[in-house]
């Protein structure tokens, strides 16, 4: 049919086309989601999340390249409770274990094969040992074809660098890869420590407490050793892949019920081009009419996108705060002014943005009255969450520009036009009525009630400035704080009542942020909300020392970087401006890596860089350093000490009188002339000055 279309489109205009990309009137879409649209089918309509039979399997090797190592050890774990662990102890034994695998899939013969970084080593590592023995893959389901395929094959020479961006597919079962849920939760929430397998679920709680742990580089020579150790390790790996997914898969395998996609396509792919367009592209040929084209075209010439507003009132520490949050504001503006794309004749757009906000509230209502723990429970959170996202991606969608079908940046600026106007409005009834306004970010606003109120009159205050808001646009209490560290817009810790500390921003908590300060400003952080000065001075002192003492290991100072270049460009445009963390990869010996590829790195006396590997998520090569290197000490002391104030402490100077933060952070340790005892400080506190009877100020400020 392609080669149809191509050969006509040549004829009728007289010049070569070389394909479908040529002709910017069609529009290819994938044989899967060609049928699944053509037949209104989903992948699991009607299932629930523990309907699915999942099978988990992680490789252990000898080495992270199947060129220089093989695999001994496979654990395979499934959700119906079956265990297995297959091994070849011997190099001439890895045939039959591969064999063997393929085997125990067919006849286990899970809808779902899991694994952490599937597709970045696992796929790639056993596709490349069974071509060493000449051995089909025969993973598939029976009476499909049997074989895994590659697909986003890089051109040749290119195929390390590019590693990850290849995908794998199977006939009659979904390859899932929990870290790509892991990085597109952390890209919202910000609050996982790395993107390893055993850090994610420590913080998820999924980690059991008798959990085995093997250094990566240590997995191998323990197994001759302990290979009793190295089994319960590796099924340990597989168990809380399994727990991982049950954790963060959930609203993608609702959405799969919903788009026309396979769910393992669903699970990679943003809420927006990546599942709403398909939805809308369906509507349009179930009704046989042409989806819009080139919509978003001279969009290019318009001035720059007005997006929600953001405001500073106050930073600094403050005492009794509260957020109000206007639920799902662009969506709910949206509905309420029946703002959308001009280019979609159908309506679809807000159609599914009105039928989805139904159906989410009816399962939030279903949620409430599940029982705890339930699998009807679990099932109504996934569904309100999978229709949560697809609700709050419609606004973006209508803004994306080209990269989106039914763009319209007329209609999205008329949507964060409305909701400055609401958020203003918001802000305006808390101000006259008395509140100390910390920040609002579009469509929420952080307030300092006055001491000593109960919730009860939080609660009261915030409907009442809730009546005051257009119909269809709602303002819910979202929550209440103990304290509050107003450091920046979208920046700040909070310290809920029952002592949680919560950090957002990526002023406090970056991906790239070294441990060691991240620890020490989380330390620093819960003192200071309960204005303890001498714990947070403490905790200064306590760093400095070990740091001193190199009391710390080199893990603990590495920053972990995301690479944006191919080693042909940065070395083409090196120059005199040298990069750590691409000169700690050249200093290792490495002469290619993949744009998009995280890693460690930290400075050593001289100002040069060490790479530290990460086992979990980057394949190194043969003859690259040890993850022993974790644990060395021989990094650039003073560098650091000066990064903890320069980096960490900093961050905590509106909080502190000029004089006081000097005194506190200062890394010599010499007493100065003029220094006050540190129980005699007090840091600086916004305070709301509305009386306790609730007293309203005559005018709202110029801000409201």
């Amino acid at each position: 049919m392609e080669r149809a279309i191509v050969e006509g489109a040549a004829r009728r205009r007289d010049r070569p086309v070389a394909g479908l990309r040529d002709l910017a009137d069609y529009l290819r879409v994938g044989p899967v989601e060609q049928y699944l649209m053509l037949t209104g089918r989903t992948c699991f309509r009607g299932l629930a999340y523990e309907d699915l039979h999942r099978l988990q399997l992680d490789l252990e090797t000898t080495a992270l390249d199947p060129a220089q190592g093989r695999i001994f050890m496979v654990a395979v774990h499934d959700s119906r409770g079956f265990e297995r662990v297959l091994e070849a102890p011997y190099a001439e034994d890895e045939g039959r274990l591969i064999t063997d695998l393929c085997a125990l899939v067919r006849e286990r013969d899970p809808d779902v094969i899991e694994n952490h970084n599937l597709f970045g080593f696992d796929l790639p590592f056993l596709e490349a040992r069974a071509a060493t023995w000449k051995l089909p893959l025969q993973l598939g389901r029976a009476g499909a074809p049997p074989l895994l395929e590659r697909h986003g094959e890089p051109p040749p020479g290119e195929a390390r660098r590019r590693r990850q961006q290849t995908r794998y597919t199977v006939a009659g079962r979904e390859l899932i890869d929990t870290l790509d849920a892991v990085r597109r939760h952390d890209f919202v929430a910000r609050d996982l420590p790395s993107h390893r397998l055993k850090d994610v679920a420590r913080h998820f709680g999924i980690a059991s407490p008798e959990r085995t742990y093997i250094p990566g580089s240590e997995v191998y020579a323990t197994y001759l050793q302990d290979p009793d150790a190295v089994r319960r390790y590796a099924l340990d790996d597989v168990r809380e892949v399994e727990g991982l997914s049950r954790r963060l898969m959930g609203a993608p395998f609702a959405l799969a019920g919903m788009a026309p996609r396979r769910y393992e396509r669903v699970a990679a792919a943003g809420p927006a081009t990546g599942i709403l367009e398909p939805i809308l592209l369906r509507a349009y040929l179930h009704a046989g009419a042409a989806p819009p084209f080139a919509a978003a075209r001279g969009e290019e010439q318009l001035e720059g996108h007005a997006g929600g507003a953001t405001e500073l009132y106050a930073a600094g520490l403050a005492r009794q705060v509260v957020k109000v949050d206007i639920a799902s504001m662009y969506p709910s503006l949206m509905r309420a002014y029946q703002i959308g794309p001009a280019c979609d004749r159908l309506g679809a757009l807000l159609h599914v943005v009105d039928r989805m906000t139904a159906l989410r509230l009816a399962h939030k209502d279903a949620l409430k009255s599940a029982a705890a723990g339930s699998l009807a429970r679990g099932h109504h959170d996934a569904m309100q969450a999978a229709m949560k996202l697809l609700i709050n991606s419609a606004y973006g969608y209508m803004a994306a520009g080209s990269l989106a079908l039914f763009a319209d940046r007329h209609a999205a600026d008329e949507v964060t036009r409305r909701g400055r106007e609401v958020l203003s409005q918001v802000v305006a009834g808390l101000n006259v009525r008395g509140m100390a306004l910390l920040e609002a970010d579009t469509d929420g606003v952080y307030f300092a009630a006055p001491e000593g109120w109960s919730e009860a009159q939080e609660r009261a205050l915030v409907a009442e400035v809730a009546g005051t808001l257009p119909e269809g646009i709602r303002l819910e209490y979202e929550g209440r704080y103990q304290a509050m560290l107003s450091h920046q817009i979208k920046n700040y810790a909070l310290l809920t009542y029952d002592g949680n500390l919560i950090v957002r921003g990526a002023a406090l908590r970056s991906s790239r942020s070294e441990p060691f300060g991240e620890r020490f400003l989380r330390r620093a952080l819960a003192r200071l909300l309960v204005g303890d000065l001498p714990g947070v001075h403490a905790a200064f002192l306590e760093t400095v020392a070990a740091l001193r003492a190199r009391a710390l290991p080199a893990a603990d100072l590495a920053t972990r970087v995301r690479l944006t270049k191919s080693a042909e460009r940065y070395l083409t445009g090196r120059g005199g401006l040298r990069e750590p963390a691409y000169e700690a990869l050249l200093a290792a010996g490495r002469k290619d890596w993949s744009p998009g590829e995280r890693v460690r790195c930290y400075r050593v006396r001289g100002g040069t860089y060490v790479w530290l590997p990460d086992g979990d998520e980057t394949p190194r090569p043969t003859g690259s350093p040890s993850q022993d290197l974790d644990d060395a000490r021989d990094y650039d002391v003073e560098h650091y000490v000066l990064a903890l104030v320069a980096s960490y402490a900093t961050r905590l100077r509106k909080a502190f009188a000029p004089e006081d933060f000097q005194q506190l952070f200062r890394v010599d340790g010499q007493p100065g002339l003029f220094d006050r005892r540190v129980e005699e400080m007090a840091a600086v506190w916004v305070r709301c000055d509305a009386p306790s009877s609730g007293q309203r100020r005559a005018e709202p400020s110029a801000t409201g």
